[in-house]
């Protein structure tokens, strides 16, 4: 194969792969009922003037299952902290002791599981439409290259490969969004 023909390949595994990162950091910030400090990462708090992630105000962590606390670096910090997570919307109380915010992580009802099994479901579809999407330039570079005179034995071998990745990469989607589903329906 061409290195024109390897390069439309890689771009488009790169592309894919990154769906799948997404995907991932994606399904992390969805509450399965156990606590995890990643439920705060779309957490922006005020700090000295500026909006900066929760994270890089304060130390976050998951002691146990039904429990977050946040810890911030600097103690002037946890009333905007608290107000932040607050504003968030997250369904979260953060009580302050003077010293840390601690978070109890209340256990789901079913109706509520099956509601964050389908914002997951919507977040795999929005993935696999990425994916095909990524599968689409791939192809519409194909179609360009064939006009610049590349062998059409490689452009047929670039779109069976494009599509082979496609398939792979919508089974790691499934395998992801099954793994997710699970975890959020456990009690």
């Amino acid at each position: 194969m061409s290195e024109v023909v390897q390069i439309v390949l890689d771009d488009a595994k790169e592309g894919m792969e990154s769906v799948i990162n997404f995907l991932s950091r994606e399904f992390q910030k969805l509450r399965a009922g156990k606590a995890a400090p990643e439920m705060l990462d779309g957490v922006k708090v005020d700090c000295y003037g500026s909006m900066m992630p929760i994270n890089q105000v304060a130390n976050v962590t998951a002691p146990d299952a039904k429990q977050i606390i946040v810890q911030p670096w600097d103690k002037s910090m946890l009333a905007p902290l608290e107000k932040a997570i607050m504003q968030a919307n997250l369904g979260f109380n953060p009580a302050n002791n003077g010293e840390v915010l601690r978070i109890q992580v209340p256990s789901l009802t079913e109706e509520r599981r099956k509601d964050i099994v389908k914002k997951a479901r919507q977040e795999a579809e929005q993935a696999r439409v990425s994916i095909r999407s990524a599968r689409k330039t791939a192809n519409d570079m194909s179609k360009e290259l064939k006009n610049e005179g590349v062998p059409e034995d490689d452009l047929k071998r670039l779109e069976e490969k494009v599509q082979e990745m496609t398939t792979e990469y919508t089974k790691k989607i499934d395998k992801l969004l099954e793994a997710k589903e699970a975890e959020i329906m456990t009690v």
